[in-house]
């Protein structure tokens, strides 16, 4: 993996410098942003990664969909498009963006951007960074390790996200 650089933002989104990545994770004190796109099949289940075990970040661990850094100079949008077809291949749709958050731990602090999509085309995803992907039942999609930290609360506010629509969950 390379070092690129990364925009350091504060709470509102609004750039405030950039870092090397290798300078940025270790360091929650920065702020980055990241793109996460939760991929959905016709029957509302959710497409999830198992990422590598050489991932820095919940190696081993069932993940979101897609997710990525926005890199320095790359808007929101690119950085979607762009994350869709390295991770599985998806190309010639941008999802739906429906909400964003801080995610802070021990190790990093990142500004998410979550957008949704519905997808039936072929998944062909990055052998390099994930080990599998399948779809799951939201309701099955729950505390377990086997589920990366960030995925639990992404998850969580996606039931928030849908109960204020009105939809049971």
């Amino acid at each position: 993996m390379t070092d690129e650089y990364i925009e350091i933002v504060n709470e509102k989104g609004e750039i405030i410098g950039q870092e090397l990545r290798s300078k940025v994770h270790g360091n929650p004190s920065l702020i980055h942003r990241v793109t996460h796109v939760l991929v959905f099949n016709p029957r509302g289940e959710l497409l999830l990664q198992k990422r590598s075990k050489k991932k820095d970040v919940a190696p081993g661990k069932w993940d979101t969909s897609v997710g990525g850094h926005v890199n320095a100079g790359e808007t929101i949008e690119e950085a979607v498009i762009r994350e869709m077809e390295e991770e599985l291949g998806i190309k010639g749709i941008m999802p739906e963006f429906i909400y964003s958050y801080i995610h802070s731990n021990p190790y990093e602090t990142e500004l998410v951007y979550t957008h949704q999509c519905i997808y039936t085309g072929e998944i062909k995803f990055n052998q390099e960074e994930i080990e599998e992907v399948r779809y799951w039942r939201l309701s099955d999609i729950d505390g377990s390790e086997i589920f990366s930290q960030n995925l639990l609360h992404e998850v969580s506010l996606y039931r928030e996200f849908l109960k204020k629509l009105g939809h049971s969950i």
